[in-house]
């Protein structure tokens, strides 16, 4: 029997190795390319090397890719930097990891027979929305230079589907939580923040007065609509993926409980951020089930 042979790239992050652990599940022999920058070697500890083999790379300086690549039959590309400020001080290094990174991933995978390849991009492409919730069709804001990477590498991602006929998928996340979150403010800083405070005994900082709502979607859900969008038959698309649900950060904090400080806004951070999903919802019938409060009360307990 022909086993499912999948690449991840980024995979021993956050995402990455929740995926990880979904492929595994279903059947996939998975290999792993990371550079371990953000990523962990024990969020894959759990995983024998039959089913999962872990590469240590950077795609972004790689000229190797090909033969990891041979053969495979899905490719999700999750590598990349992912934090906003970092990204301002040294846009050139984020560049180089998202857009040069994404291109080499591309050029090996144009060369494989692949079913699909999927693109982590960001909903940090639509900047601070005139209206919510926000579609896939509506307006590009691009605020600052992680903004600009990833969105650079989908439009790389969409032009090669045309281009070469690849059959490429582009997911913009919203905001993901869930278990081995990064507390470095990658993703769902907020909550990644509230989680390390909370364990150092510290008072839980909100920005600005609370009220500002972010689409927050629990990791075991982001992994299931990758199952689904490459066992459909759509490619060239791209899709949101967000929870379709808005929470206020006070209510977070409410969730965690314990004392709380108010700290001045940030630049550059949308007042508020709401995904509509209609389009993924009807196109591969995928629909999130873990709600804000279980996703946090689950977290707690680990």
């Amino acid at each position: 029997m022909k086993f499912t042979k999948s690449i991840i790239t980024g995979g021993a992050g956050f995402i990455g190795s929740n995926l990880t652990d979904t492929l595994v599940k279903n059947g996939h022999k998975v290999i792993v390319l990371d550079n371990f920058v953000s990523g962990k070697k024990s969020n894959l500890s759990h995983h024998k090397k039959s089913n999962v083999k872990v590469f240590k790379i950077d795609i972004s300086k790689s000229k190797s890719l090909d033969k990891y690549f041979k053969g495979a039959d899905y490719i999700f590309h999750l590598a990349g930097l992912a934090e906003i400020i970092p990204s301002i001080k040294d846009p050139k290094k984020y560049f180089i990891n998202n857009v040069l990174g994404s291109l080499n991933v591309l050029e090996a995978a144009k060369k494989t027979k692949i079913k699909k390849l999927i693109y982590a991009a960001s909903s940090s492409c639509y900047g601070n929305p005139k209206k919510l919730p926000i579609s896939e069709n509506d307006e590009i804001d691009l605020q600052h230079p992680y903004a600009v990477t990833k969105f650079m590498g989908e439009e790389l991602i969409m032009r090669y589907a045309n281009l070469f006929k690849m059959p490429n998928i582009s997911f913009r996340f919203f905001n993901v939580y869930g278990p081995r979150f990064n507390n470095s403010g990658q993703y769902s800083a907020v909550i990644g923040n509230f989680l390390s405070q909370r364990r150092n005994k510290k008072p839980l900082t909100i920005v600005g007065d609370g009220k500002q709502t972010r689409d927050f979607i629990h990791v075991d859900d982001l992994t299931s609509a990758f199952l689904k969008v490459i066992k459909s038959k759509y490619v060239n698309k791209i899709y949101n993926l967000g929870s379709g649900k808005k929470t206020s950060i006070n209510t977070i904090a409410k969730i965690f409980g314990g004392k709380k400080k108010f700290i001045p806004i940030r630049p550059g951070e949308p007042k508020n951020s709401l995904a509509n999903i209609s389009k993924i919802k009807k196109d591969i019938n995928w629909k999130p089930k873990v709600s804000i409060k279980v996703g946090i009360k689950k977290l707690l307990k680990d």
